[in-house]
């Protein structure tokens, strides 16, 4: 589908009462690139998957960056205010509750970007291979707010810092913040599938 605009993906839940999952692909992923993931993670879940609108080499992308681990921050705010009023047109159009963000590298970056400026938007998240998008000049309010962060020990891509740092900005803010660094890459295994899977089966509205 390409109205409300962001090219996206909606499978309605088949079963009531589970949170829906707004999955945000890594970069070169695209609409259908988490769906499969999200099955196992959350059988019969809604999932509203949209697709990056920024292309490096050809690559889509939630925002640009300059280099590797370098962001435009200018174009992160414009980006991740964009995706904010897809999720909200979307909710509208497909009377969805407030979702549960699944996002993997560049697409957990900007549920983080989410997280840090909009969070009323997203019930909670599961950041795979995330980073702190940005230093925030005021916190959050994040008042357990449940997070599962999940680095890799030896992924290349994301200085284990920068995670960590992740995790300290949003515990301070008041994130209800599971987080582990698992021994892995950047890519994911079935230890993350396992562990986000048990997370997202446990997580409630109650529980927020």
């Amino acid at each position: 589908m390409t109205d409300l605009g962001f090219i996206h993906r909606f499978i309605p839940a088949t079963q009531p009462g589970l949170p829906p999952l707004l999955l945000l692909h890594g970069t070169g992923g695209d609409e259908n690139d988490l769906i499969p993931l999200a099955q196992q993670l959350l059988p019969h879940a809604a999932l509203l998957s949209p697709r990056g609108k920024v292309l490096e080499q050809g690559m889509p992308r939630f925002f640009r960056r300059l280099a590797e681990g370098v962001f435009d921050l200018d174009d992160l705010k414009l980006r991740t205010a964009e995706l904010a009023a897809f999720i909200a047109a979307a909710r509208k159009a497909y009377d969805l509750p407030t979702p549960v963000a699944v996002g993997f590298s560049n697409g957990a970056n900007i549920a983080a970007s989410l997280l840090l400026t909009q969070p009323d938007l997203l019930a909670g998240a599961v950041l795979f291979r995330a980073m702190l998008p940005f230093e925030p000049g005021s916190l959050p309010g994040l008042a357990g707010k449940p997070v599962l962060l999940l680095s890799g020990s030896s992924d290349q891509m994301i200085p284990a810092a920068s995670s960590k740092r992740l995790a300290a900005v949003l515990q301070t803010a008041g994130a209800k913040l599971a987080y582990q660094a698992l021994p892995a890459g950047h890519g994911l295994t079935q230890q993350d599938v396992t562990i986000a899977a048990q997370w997202l089966q446990e997580f409630t509205p109650e529980k927020i």
